[in-house]
């Protein structure tokens, strides 16, 4: 059987926001601003260039959700074109400039940003990329392998999370120049990855998430979708304190 990509994937709301600014692509399939209440499970050939991102719109600034549909929805259509790391920082910079434009003129969308961060796969090449501190990790036999690197001041001490970021697509009210960071790693059969929002990474500990991942049931597929399940549980039990999106990729053969 030709390799797969399987993406199970779900967005909410938490249980103190009253609005999901989470975005999400799978492919060419998005889900903006918009609650899932059980995970969907996507499969794709690897071959052609496959975007799974999520971008979390910035809590605080008016449009947020119209600035991580905008960017989701961007690389879901652009995304078939992404193949390799240069074209994946040129297409981070429009998808900046793109947040820039649509907020310029629209004073009740002024300075409206957004976080993302995704995998583009290709066939034995996994490019990983985010601007923020939405995160990816790689799951291994091990734990988690973050390989995301996270927007944010130094934290002191003791301290896990900080709601601070210090880079962003839009998010200032004018244009300001972003350096995403970008990761190219070789991608097997087997390999899993998780893309999400800090929205789990906040509540729930690396840890927590690691041992949650290391639990497989049943079909490869069924089990995807009931550790996704199980990530936004542990969120939601930690109290939800923000919108939860997350996309657990796995290489299938």
């Amino acid at each position: 059987m030709a390799p797969y990509i399987a993406v199970s994937a779900l967005s909410h709301e938490g249980l103190v926001r009253e609005h999901n600014e989470d975005s999400l692509a799978v492919g060419p399939w998005t889900l903006c601003a918009t609650v899932t209440t059980n995970p969907q499970t996507l499969l794709f050939p690897l071959g052609p260039p496959c975007v799974v991102a999520v971008a979390d719109g910035l809590g605080g600034h008016p449009g947020g959700e119209v600035a991580s549909a905008l960017v989701a929805r961007r690389l879901a259509a652009g995304g078939g074109g992404l193949d390799g790391e240069e074209a994946v920082r040129a297409e981070l910079q429009e998808c900046n400039r793109a947040v820039y434009a649509a907020a310029a003129g629209e004073p009740e969308l002024a300075a409206m940003g957004t976080t993302v961060a995704g995998l583009v796969l290709l066939p034995g090449q996994a490019v990983a990329f985010n601007v923020g501190d939405s995160r990816v990790y790689r799951v291994t036999g091990d734990g988690l392998q973050r390989v995301s690197v996270d927007d944010s001041p130094p934290l002191p001490p003791g301290q896990r999370t900080t709601p601070v970021v210090t880079q962003t697509l839009g998010g200032s009210l004018g244009l300001t120049f972003v350096e995403p960071h970008v990761r190219v790693s070789p991608l097997a059969a087997g390999d899993r990855y998780l893309v999400c929002s800090d929205g789990l990474t906040d509540p729930v500990p690396e840890e927590e998430l690691a041992a949650l991942l290391a639990r497989p049931s049943g079909s490869p597929e069924r089990a995807d979708g009931k550790a996704a399940f199980e990530l936004w549980r542990a969120a939601v039990e930690a109290g939800g304190p923000d919108n939860i999106t997350l996309a657990l990729v796995r290489i299938g053969e």
